[in-house]
């Protein structure tokens, strides 16, 4: 069978005994060095000698350079109960003509995937990072890679993975990464965020529109998403989990988190560190666990649920269509596992089933593909660059700047923007990635639509302003992304006008949403532009048309 031939290669076609090439389309018309190649070979005349197949094949190779990459990507899950990672080969592809530069992911092909490892702990309760370290060793010799084979990543540290200690000897293991890598704390918003994306649940509610209620059980807490039409709505998260209790081999308690004895008080359950749980006993308390998750699932928190709540609960007036569940417990709900792991997340599986079978949970099951790995997969990275006539830098020094989250407020600016809710939206979308404001650098992003009168633009900005008071106290970098032509004008309006006093940057032409990660370069001269890397994590269906069609740069 021929080789499929790659869209614009050069070929030979045998006329008469002469050889001919051909070339498709006009990428080639003008030299570009950087390329690798003399580009004079091409622009070759009936009696000049013809291309070798070395020549052509050389030639070939840096078309589909210019129109393709290839990246080796590792997605890093640590978590309270079980730690994982995954290695993928992302391909993105050039849309349109040769000279665009808009890229999207066309296809993810799962490299290897690790065994799910139960997050090992020290006797002080800290998690042991050296062996952490050792797994991850492992998985790259088992994958058949080395660490200069992965181009760009992602690490997602939740639930006991947060704690100061943990999170520092953590990065630790990945701090000769540290220029390539995001690092994402994933507090329990953001948390529910990667969830409700990373199970599929997202991708099943676009088509056909409806709303689906992502229920993702892990090993300390329960996090619901409501989503609809491919948007994450709302989001909460209970304390409600299959490892709050752990058993050593011989069937004592040996490890027992707070809220176990919460429910365990609740149940009228008595617990304690090297005893033994009664199967009555467990049943009683994994019960009241699963009376608290459920009154929650309905809209109708219970004593014990708003005990062991660890955010607000879901706002009132939604109306799910389907669940989906995902984190570990879901293997048990779906089927797919039935081993048990020393601890109740069997038990607290079969209990949610139950309610399901008899309609306390009043909502039909769908699958959305993903449960225990519910998680981030990769990240993909491209660059774009911006142009200068059109972008505000107040001072090009502070660049590089590296790893800033994306946040994306909830605003349509079709109509007039009111600066009182464009900082209600702000502060919204800060806390769904659970950061605080004022810590640090983070990148604002809008959708900009409509005419860019003055008076719109000044009404924005001053809702900038009053969205992220403490970055303008801090004087932090107050970065800004914006898919219209009006950057300039935005950023000078705030430096100028409203008197922020820090560094600011306002860059157009990007499309970016939630999930976004960004470095953005040192200004380049004469021209003036920036180069910006955007990190996108990469979910489960993530390659498909409805992410591909927002992956946009000019």
């Amino acid at each position: 069978m021929a080789e499929t031939q790659r869209p614009g290669d050069l070929t030979h076609a045998h006329d008469g005994g002469q050889t001919h090439t051909h070339s498709a389309g006009h990428a080639l018309d003008h030299e570009h060095d950087e390329w690798g190649f003399d580009l004079d070979l091409i622009d070759h005349h009936g009696d000049d000698a013809p291309l070798t197949d070395e020549q052509i094949a050389e030639i070939n190779e840096a078309i589909w350079k210019l129109e393709n990459v290839e990246l080796t990507t590792v997605g890093v899950d640590v978590g309270s109960s079980t730690s994982h990672l995954m290695f993928a080969r992302v391909h993105l592809q050039r849309m349109g003509d040769l000279l665009s530069s808009r890229f999207v992911v066309v296809n993810r092909e799962v490299l290897w995937r690790s065994p799910i490892l139960l997050t090992p702990y020290r006797p002080d309760n800290t998690i042991d990072s050296d062996q952490l370290d050792v797994f991850i060793r492992n998985a790259y010799q088992e994958a058949g890679l080395e660490r200069s084979d992965v181009d760009s990543g992602a690490v997602i540290l939740t639930g006991e993975a947060l704690k100061r200690t943990n999170a520092h000897a953590i990065a630790e293991l990945f701090a000769t990464e540290a220029g390539k890598f995001v690092c994402a704390s994933a507090g329990h918003h953001m948390e529910a965020l990667l969830a409700a994306n990373g199970s599929g649940t997202v991708a099943l509610s676009r088509e056909p529109r409806r709303t689906l209620l992502n229920v993702d059980i892990g090993g300390g807490t329960s996090k619901l998403a409501v989503v609809r039409g491919g948007e994450v709505l709302a989001t909460a998260a209970v304390a409600v989990g299959g490892r709050l209790i752990a058993f050593a081999p011989d069937g004592t308690i040996e490890r027992l988190e707070g809220p176990a004895e919460q429910a365990a008080e609740a149940a009228g359950v008595r617990l304690a560190l090297g005893e033994r749980l009664a199967p009555e006993d467990q049943a009683k308390l994994v019960r009241t666990m699963t009376d608290a998750l459920v009154s929650l699932i309905r809209g109708e928190p219970n004593a014990l649920a708003k005990e062991l709540l660890v955010t607000d609960p879901l706002p009132e007036g939604w109306q799910a269509d389907a669940i989906t569940f995902s984190g570990g417990v879901a293997e048990y709900i779906y089927g797919r596992e039935r081993a048990e792991y020393a601890d109740i997340a069997r038990a607290l599986a079969d209990e949610v089933r139950a309610a399901l079978d008899d309609g306390r949970i009043p909502l039909p099951v769908l699958d959305p593909g993903q449960g225990i790995r519910a998680t981030v997969i990769g990240a993909s990275q491209f660059s774009v660059q911006v142009s200068g006539n059109t972008i505000s830098i107040s001072d090009s020094t502070v660049l590089p700047l590296r790893n800033l989250p994306v946040i994306f407020p909830r605003l349509d600016l079709a109509d007039d923007p009111d600066a009182e809710r464009v900082a209600s939206e702000i502060g919204s979308a800060i806390r769904r990635f659970d950061l605080e404001e004022g810590d640090s650098p983070v990148a604002l992003a809008f959708r900009w639509q409509g005419d860019p009168l003055y008076s719109r633009l000044r009404a924005l900005a001053d809702g900038i302003r009053r969205g992220m008071p403490n970055s303008v106290e801090q004087k932090l970098p107050l970065v800004l992304m914006l898919d219209g032509d009006v950057g300039k004008t935005l950023g000078d309006i705030l430096k100028h006008e409203l008197g922020v006093a820090g560094d600011v940057m306002s860059i157009d032409g990007m499309q970016l949403k939630e999930f976004d990660y960004v470095d953005i370069g040192e200004v380049i001269q004469p021209a003036y532009v920036v180069p910006v890397v955007i990190k996108s994590l990469l979910f489960a269906g993530s390659h498909d048309h409805h992410l591909a069609d927002e992956r946009v740069s000019s």
